[in-house]
């Protein structure tokens, strides 16, 4: 019995001491190459085409040949086009539209889709959400249809119910800027009705209850309950509403061209005319650094101020 004792005793150590075959990864390189294949994404799908257009931007370069080095001119011409600032003040106004009209509508859509005795929740939450699965040039054609001014149905409705002449909705300025934010609520009100209302169902129906019990009417506890309850979801849609604006394109480009003249225009826009209309790569590149820096500094403005990433 002494005997196998000590057999064992000298046999553990052994084994404990014995290297596995193929050699063995030291404990703290592991984690690092768990993530190591996002970091190689990130800097292959970001951080190179980041640097990559800074470089191009202190360039003149038409797509051919070698870039001609000229530093910060076409930042200065850049803050000296008309064109451009016509455009910068255009996607101010579609990102305060999303952010001030699209988002509440959202919130408010949810609201009623997550209503207990709501009749047809499940086609009603299909209907809102139909917009992001099509196509954006048939939601181009549709509207192109509706806002026609000789042959729209938008004209036709109201001519026929109240009498009004046509109105040229896409060639009016102000009409058209309207038209393009009726189209972007309509596109993604589904979208982000859907984050909206993941975070109603996750709200804890006992604060309700606690609410009504102090005397809270709907609405009371709307503001006092769901509101705050939501504040995390919330912040995320408006941020992240805000960049989808700031890049906004398809809209603006298959309803007016960015007309009439340039009532219409984005940022986007304004970069694709430069890069493949005329040309001017190392300015289009200048105009999408302008772009990601403003992007940049007023969502992390609207994280600051809306407390995402600070302890709740």
């Amino acid at each position: 019995m002494s005997a196998t004792t000590h057999t064992e005793l000298n046999v553990v150590p052994r084994l404990k001491g014995r290297a596995p075959r193929g050699g063995r990864i030291r404990g703290g390189a592991a984690p690092y190459l768990f993530i190591a294949p996002f970091y190689v994404l990130y800097g292959l799908f970001m951080i190179i085409p980041v640097g990559a257009a800074i470089v191009l931007s202190l360039t003149e370069w038409v797509g051919l040949g070698t870039p001609n080095w000229i530093g910060l001119q076409n930042y200065a011409d850049l803050f000296r086009d008309t064109s451009f600032g016509n455009a910068l003040g255009n996607s101010a106004i579609y990102t305060a539209i999303a952010v001030l009209i699209v988002v509440p509508v959202s919130l408010l859509v949810a609201q009623a889709l997550n209503a207990r005795n709501l009749k047809l929740r499940d086609l009603f939450r299909v209907a809102y959400f139909v917009p992001m699965v099509l196509s954006p040039i048939v939601i181009a054609l549709i509207y192109s249809l509706i806002f026609d001014r000789d042959y729209g149905l938008l004209n036709a409705s109201l001519t026929a119910l109240f009498g009004l002449p046509n109105t040229d909705w896409l060639g009016d300025p102000t009409l058209a800027k309207g038209a393009i934010g009726f189209v972007l609520l309509w596109r993604t009100v589904g979208y982000l009705t859907i984050f909206f209302l993941a975070a109603l169902q996750n709200v804890p129906g006992e604060l309700y209850e606690a609410a009504a019990l102090d005397g809270a009417g709907p609405v009371r506890s709307f503001f006092t309950v769901t509101v705050p309850s939501i504040r995390p979801v919330t912040a995320f849609v408006i941020v992240t509403s805000f960049i989808s604006a700031a890049q906004l394109f398809d809209e603006p480009y298959l309803l007016t061209k960015g007309g009439p003249g340039e009532a219409t225009l984005s940022v986007a826009m304004f970069i694709y005319r430069a890069a493949f209309e005329r040309q001017q790569f190392g300015y289009a590149a200048a105009a999408g650094v302008v772009l990601f820096a403003i992007v940049f500094i007023v969502s992390q403005g609207l994280n600051r101020l809306l407390g995402i990433g600070r302890d709740s």
